[in-house]
């Protein structure tokens, strides 16, 4: 829409401190691959960028409750994310990380050209340290009692109390303590960087106003940081784990730059340029990122969700605009929540829907329809198990599977499989036609302006028309007394299928593959969009034999679902039905050879063990129930069976991060263990 020769499209960084789940996909990735997929369809020039945020607090945070390097935290979340995002088809162009070389030298430099333009302020003031472990306290390592009389609870956190809500300061908190040592902190002078925002606010305003096409709740939430008046923010902390502060600036500043970081908030956008620079690297022309982030005639869109806003349309633009290097961001389409079940999704509640869950039971396709219908584009939406089934059954299976199966099946029965040769249309063929000729552009328009749920309905009702259509013309009949007709209904049908293939590509892409496949088309993989619009069937063109494209979903399994997230600590039980897997499912299983080094007793669960194994290159946590079974002393330098790649649980408070091989029978289990010598971590295929 807005002519402009590339375009570059961001999701937010997600922390790799955890698994992605619905409300990750809905906020900030669906609606971008669906987006870029559209223009890919449109054969546009469009680079798609992503990775992890690898730095802060809350992976030091979980680094130091599992025992672990924060490295080892984001090494595990990196590759599991990168892979559940893969699996779900979402296509990146490149998935980066913030802990690469690249991104580390990328911000560094970013940060000593803002220091040359002395765009930044030195501050010198108090902050919480604590003597014990010899370190700052970032607002989440501070614990405390909330200051809001309506509140008083005792654990909130430095920044927020995560009770009633507020957003607080380590120095708000009644009776603060460290969350590392639990002892009382003491204030301690340290001086840091500081980006004075209020000094851009002029530019900001004016750029914001002249984007009025910007989602509401993106310019409320601007405007509402611009009547307060935009004040100065830290761009440094003391924290062992991130970005060095660059040692040449801080000493020209006079500043002991040990234990400085970059803000996480200040490195993780810049993760976007670095990730495109090595996307550059690896695509054999190393200085085609500037093409996308310093040329005017690049369209920059990044996709998040509500609680980045600011980020994203206040601090970073101040960044590229102090930098003066980097185009600004043309759009920055921010999602509001998804929420679970009427209720606010948590993590600490285990109460979500994870997608490395999901994708065991049921089709990538049926979740991205579902959460593409009901994208919370401009207000908070809600997922629930029975509205995912309603959609697939009612929408995927009746109204689109039954109108592709029912035209191909026809198609086969009294055409052999074969196009047929259209004859005259008459008005409501006329009518089919324009509506197929006009849904490229209408529904383009839509994608291309982020209204994706109202495409998703525009898509959708050309089936339901289609349907109609199918009906009204009574195929069934004319084939007796008017095979000319007939054969015109039979086409333009398959001429309708073959547009929703397309049309539907960028929501649900496997099925559009599938059904392009069925209908034996050269372009399976990468049509054009514009072809939605033309009849393009040859006459006698063979087609494959049809399937079902979606098999109905049962309750039983959605009350199954139901059920998980009712009762999260809730051990399911594994019947074996005999099924049978193929050797490539058999492949996914990641077991690997490891020594149990340490053994513990789960607090107030008689039969679960906390078994500490050796793999080889690292040690992990997991979770056993067979107390009743082995001792400490039975355990402890066994050599066993792991299955390494289980998405990590908590069981009881305690993360498990895999599974041991054992056998039962009636009382009795007895573990895999490993027969003479082999080294740790040694694959078991």
């Amino acid at each position: 829409m807005s002519g402009k020769k590339r375009i570059l499209v961001t999701s937010a960084l997600p922390y790799a401190n955890g698994p992605i789940h619905l409300g990750h996909l809905a906020g900030a990735y669906l609606p971008a691959d669906i987006f870029v997929r559209y223009h890919r369809l449109k054969k546009n020039d469009i680079v798609f960028i992503c990775g992890s945020d690898e730095h802060g607090v809350p992976i030091m945070l979980r680094a130091r409750k599992e025992g672990v390097s924060p490295q080892e935290i984001v090494d595990r979340f990196h590759e599991m994310n990168k892979q559940s995002f893969f699996n779900f088809g979402i296509k990146f162009d490149y998935y980066g990380r913030t802990s690469s070389t690249v991104h580390h030298e990328t911000s560094q430099n970013f940060f000593r050209t803002l220091s040359k333009k002395d765009v930044f302020v030195l501050k010198t003031d108090k902050q919480l340290y604590d003597e014990e472990a010899k370190i700052f306290l970032a607002d989440r390592f501070v614990r405390g009692t909330c200051p809001n009389s309506d509140c008083g609870f005792e654990d909130a956190y430095g920044d927020q109390c995560e009770k009633c809500g507020s957003s607080l300061s380590p120095a708000d908190l009644i009776n603060p303590r460290s969350a590392i040592t639990n002892s009382q902190p003491v204030l301690k002078e340290s001086t840091h960087w500081y980006l004075p925002l209020n000094k851009f606010q002029p530019v900001l305003e004016e750029w914001i106003n002249k984007h009025p096409e910007w989602k509401a709740n993106v310019l409320g939430q601007v405007r509402s940081w611009f009547d307060q008046g935009l004040k100065d923010r830290a761009v440094t902390r003391d924290l062992p784990w991130g970005v060095d502060v660059p040692k040449d600036v801080a000493q020209k500043a006079g500043v002991d730059a040990d234990g400085k970081v970059l803000y996480v908030w200040f490195d993780a956008p810049i993760g976007y340029i670095s990730a495109t620079k090595e996307w550059a690297a690896a695509s054999g022309k190393p200085d085609i990122w500037r093409d996308y982030w310093q040329k005017d005639d690049t369209r920059l869109v990044h996709f998040i969700g509500k609680d980045n806003i600011v980020f994203h349309c206040i601090i970073f633009p101040a960044m590229l605009y102090a930098h003066g290097d980097y185009v600004l961001p043309e759009n920055v389409p921010a999602n509001e929540f998804l929420n679970l079940e009427g209720d606010k999704l948590s993590t600490s509640r285990n109460y979500a829907v994870w997608l490395d869950d999901y994708l065991t039971k049921f089709e990538q396709d049926s979740l991205r329809y579902c959460l593409a219908s009901n994208f919370p584009e401009t207000k908070d939406s809600d997922f629930s198990w029975k509205d995912f089934q309603a959609r697939h059954n009612n929408e995927l299976a009746d109204i689109l599977g039954n109108y592709i199966n029912r035209t191909l099946t026809f198609c086969v029965k009294y055409f052999a499989g074969l196009v047929p040769t259209p004859g005259n249309y008459d008005s409501e063929d006329n009518a089919l036609i324009n509506k197929l000729k006009e849904a490229p552009d209408k529904i383009g328009n839509l994608i291309d302006s982020f209204m994706l749920r109202q495409a998703v309905k525009e898509i959708m009702d050309i089936a339901r028309y289609a349907n109609k259509y199918f009906n009204d013309k009574k195929p069934w009949q004319t084939i007796k007394n008017n095979k000319s007709e007939c054969a015109t209904t039979i086409y333009l049908s398959l001429e309708t299928v073959k547009s929703l293939s397309i049309l539907f590509d960028p929501v649900i892409p496997l099925t559009g593959e599938k059904i392009r496949k069925i209908l034996n088309m050269d372009q399976i993989e990468s049509p054009d969009w514009n072809q939605a619009g033309t009849l393009s069937l040859v006459s006698g063109h063979q087609l494959n034999s049809p399937e079902i494209i979606f098999k109905k979903i049962d309750d039983k399994e959605i009350e199954k679902e139901l059920d998980k997230l009712n009762n999260p600590e809730k051990e399911e039980t594994i019947v074996d039905d005999n099924n049978l897997i193929s050797i490539d499912e058999f492949k996914k299983l990641d077991l690997r050879v490891a020594e149990i080094c340490a053994v513990e007793q789960v607090k107030n669960a008689d039969r679960l063990l906390k078994i500490i194994v050796n793999t080889g290159t690292e040690k992990r946590q997991i979770i056993a129930g067979v107390a009743k079974h082995y001792s400490e002393e039975d355990l402890i330098g066994k050599k066993i069976v792991i299955v390494k790649n289980l998405t990590p649980v908590k069981i009881k408070g305690e993360i498990s991060r895999g599974m041991l091989l054992a056998a039962k029978s009636d009382d009795d289990l007895c573990l895999l263990t490993i027969d003479g010598q082999i080294e740790n971590g040694a694959k078991i295929s």
